[in-house]
């Protein structure tokens, strides 16, 4: 399953990053060390250089990003903390449950992780350009939910999310919308306004909407629900709330692959 979400320090300035698929990968000095290693072992004699030779082709194995087999179509998760995977071990974020439940269910795709804890509908629109640099067939956009906690204004948040669907769209690829609820202490014109634009922007451009991100960790007792699904921090899924949410959103993934495959016209 391909990892997405680097732990390496900050790349240096000199050290350029084309995609979300080489942030993921070595980086240009394990590389450049290992081609050292490989130029001081042909000063060796023959049995040194031949053990060098081997050990350094390991390593360079070692530091081959490894590419999905076979895979047929690539989806971009782009969102915010939501998609990034925050509080949660990697192996337990959106992106790896929904690429690993899209593979069990007969899938074969790649599923990049374009998620920024923090992003706003503003800084999605800037590094969208970036991200979509990996071609994917399919975007799953997941953004406005950091909007609606600052308190920002729902048609400028609308606005961005048009021009990114825009955007995408122009590149070629497919957009699934996705929605967040505004927050109960919002008063009712505030939580109208916002609420209301996934819908809108979905039936302007014609894109399938899931409404609401939260639409499977919630029940009708609320605390019962979050003290099941939602860390401590009362904001994020935990790794089960990661995992119904992708039990409820995944089938209608499968769709939008299923979409992209279907005869024209």
């Amino acid at each position: 399953m391909p990892l997405r979400i680097s732990t390496r320090p900050a790349l240096p300035i000199s050290e350029k990053v084309t995609s979300l698929r080489e942030r993921a990968a070595c980086g240009a000095g394990d590389v450049s060390g290992i081609g050292r290693l490989l130029s001081w072992a042909r000063g060796l004699g023959y049995g040194g250089r031949g053990g060098l030779r081997n050990l350094a082709a390991g390593l360079a194995l070692l530091c081959t990003p490894a590419l999905p087999a076979a895979a047929e179509d690539v989806i971009l998760a782009f969102g915010d903390s939501l998609t990034a995977g925050y509080g949660l071990p990697v192996e337990e974020g959106f992106v790896p449950q929904l690429e690993g439940w899209l593979r069990e269910n007969g899938a074969e795709v790649e599923v990049i992780n374009g998620g920024v804890s923090g992003d706003t509908t503003a800084m999605g629109r800037q590094r969208l350009a970036w991200a979509l640099g990996d071609a994917p067939d399919l975007v799953i956009l997941e953004l406005g939910a950091n909007d609606m906690l600052r308190g920002m204004d729902p048609a400028a948040a609308q606005e961005n999310l048009a021009a990114m669907i825009e955007e995408i769209e122009d590149a070629g690829a497919r957009v699934l919308l996705v929605g967040v609820r505004a927050a109960s202490n919002y008063g009712a014109g505030y939580r109208t306004a916002f609420e209301g634009m996934f819908p809108e922007l979905a039936e302007e451009y014609g894109l399938t909407l899931y409404e609401n991100w939260f639409s499977a960790v919630e029940g009708e007792d609320l605390n019962a629900a979050r003290a099941a699904f939602i860390q401590s921090d009362g904001l994020h899924p935990n790794a089960e709330g990661v995992e119904r949410i992708v039990d409820d959103l995944g089938p209608v993934v499968l769709e939008e692959l299923d979409a992209l495959d279907a005869p024209a016209g």
